[in-house]
């Protein structure tokens, strides 16, 4: 089972905590919380902890960078096949019918061959936000897990899971402080032994 999903899981169960909490017969919830203040369910915006944090913000600036470069690769590579197309195009007239359909065959299979390779590109750079928000939400469980354990809450919800909630209930801003705090954009340091 794959890290986003048990951490779906997770929020699917704290909204199931979340009802049980607020059935008929339990105290109702503080509409009026002060900052800070101790609740047994707290709430998280998913897309925002990823997408502001500065591990997330390095990782979109990537997938930003390498779809501009592809996008620009594209283009380098569609005129060289319109100018390569024209000028085989210009040729048959005074070719050999054998040799120009040998050269037609042979740039059809330049042509499926770069295409080809330009889709995997695509595929690897749609794979890019994926793979590093499984990575992410890997690794800020036991920063969450603090975080919770500070403000005494048993529960963690996605906000796009709660109908409603008081401001002080959303740690988003809390826990994007020390995730950015703890592993920052995600890039290991590296020591060069030459230095």
């Amino acid at each position: 089972m794959s890290v986003s999903r048990r951490i779906s899981d997770l929020l699917r169960a704290g909204l199931i905590a979340l009802a049980l909490a607020s059935a008929p017969g339990t105290a109702p919830a503080q509409s009026d919380a002060a900052p800070g203040a101790t609740s047994p369910v707290v709430i998280v915006d998913q897309e925002r902890l990823f997408d502001d944090s500065l591990f997330g913000q390095r990782v979109l600036a990537e997938i930003d960078t390498r779809s501009e470069e592809l996008a620009a690769e594209n283009r380098r590579i569609e005129t060289m096949l319109i100018t390569e197309e024209r000028a085989l195009t210009e040729q048959r007239r005074t070719m050999p019918r054998e040799a120009f359909r040998r050269r037609a065959e042979e740039f059809d299979a330049r042509v499926t061959k770069l295409r080809s390779e330009q889709v995997e590109k695509l595929r690897v750079v749609s794979r890019m936000r994926d793979d590093a928000r499984q990575e992410f939400y890997g690794r800020i469980g036991p920063i969450l897990q603090s975080v919770l354990a500070e403000r005494e809450a048993l529960v963690l919800l996605d906000r796009r899971a709660v109908l409603s909630a008081v401001e002080a209930a959303d740690i988003t801003d809390i826990a994007i402080a020390r995730i950015d705090a703890e592993i920052g954009d995600g890039v290991e340091e590296t020591g060069d032994a030459s230095d």
